[in-house]
């Protein structure tokens, strides 16, 4: 698989929401092989650390990217996820154990040739979508391993699967990505992305490849920056950062935050 940037060194997706559930639930991420920083971003896994005394929602933000995710106690029950354009909240059982592959934009459907906008918000049973995949994780996991072991054996995994893949993308599609993530999705869609493409392809390509629209996937960029600046209420007050975003007003400002995020800005960052 080829690509001329790496993505990482200019996204970084972040899930907030979880390290606010308290003390009961455990989220964490671990880097990649090296030689997959520029294809997934992170493993994670999200693990009950004692048996809770209530049913536990996972909300997940936008963030851009295509996840696969499993049980490891039951690894035949495995899931890919697909862009969202809005936040999704997972109902989940009061003790738990799953592990996920964090895909960088645009990478898994290059890697694996398939169109992101059928996987477009929803999850979909990963059988479905990648039966060897899926098979490999139902036959190589169990709730004995350690995290530091799943990793290994995601990263011979994927490492396997980028050396047979030699697809790439078109540079002119490469180039209006690279302008979007650089200008941390503070873009005008109509005159700052003419990289060669017509309306119509550049569509297409992202549709394909991301899995919404330039302008949606600007959107969730733009919403991921604010997420990693961390602004505190009184700077968003202050500050008026929304308007150096490119947004009209507040009012803008707050809706489309609370449909990536679920709450609003003051909730999400106050302190």
């Amino acid at each position: 698989m080829q690509n001329d940037f790496n993505l990482r060194q200019l996204y970084r997706p972040v899930q907030p929401t979880v390290k606010q559930a308290g003390p009961g639930v455990s989220y964490r991420e671990i880097s990649p092989d090296d030689r997959l920083s520029s294809v997934i971003y992170c493993y994670w896994e999200l693990k009950t650390i004692e048996k809770l005394s209530y049913p536990f929602i996972y909300r997940v933000v936008a963030d851009g990217c295509i996840d696969i995710f499993f049980q490891l106690d039951k690894p035949s029950e495995n899931f890919v996820m697909g862009f969202c354009k809005k936040y999704t909240e997972f109902p989940l059982e009061n003790s738990f154990y799953y592990v996920g592959i964090r895909f960088l934009p645009t990478t898994f459907p290059l890697l694996f040739n398939i169109n992101a906008k059928e996987l477009s918000n929803r999850y979909e049973r990963l059988e479905i979508v990648l039966n060897e995949t899926s098979k490999f994780i139902t036959e190589n996991f169990s709730i004995k391993d350690e995290f530091e072991l799943i990793k290994l054996k995601l990263d011979t995994y994927f490492l396997n699967a980028t050396a047979k893949s030699n697809t790439s993308l078109d540079i002119r599609f490469q180039d209006a990505l690279y302008i979007i993530l650089k200008n941390s999705g503070v873009v005008n869609v109509q005159t700052d992305l003419k990289t060669g493409l017509s309306p119509r392809q550049l569509r297409r390509y992202f549709e394909f490849y991301v899995g919404d629209t330039a302008k949606t996937f600007s959107q969730v960029v733009r919403f991921q920056n604010i997420l990693n600046a961390k602004p505190s209420t009184q700077s968003l007050r202050n500050n008026k950062i929304f308007f150096d975003l490119g947004y009209y007003d507040q009012a803008h400002f707050i809706k489309e935050f609370k449909n990536f995020y679920g709450v609003t800005p003051s909730k999400a960052f106050g302190r």
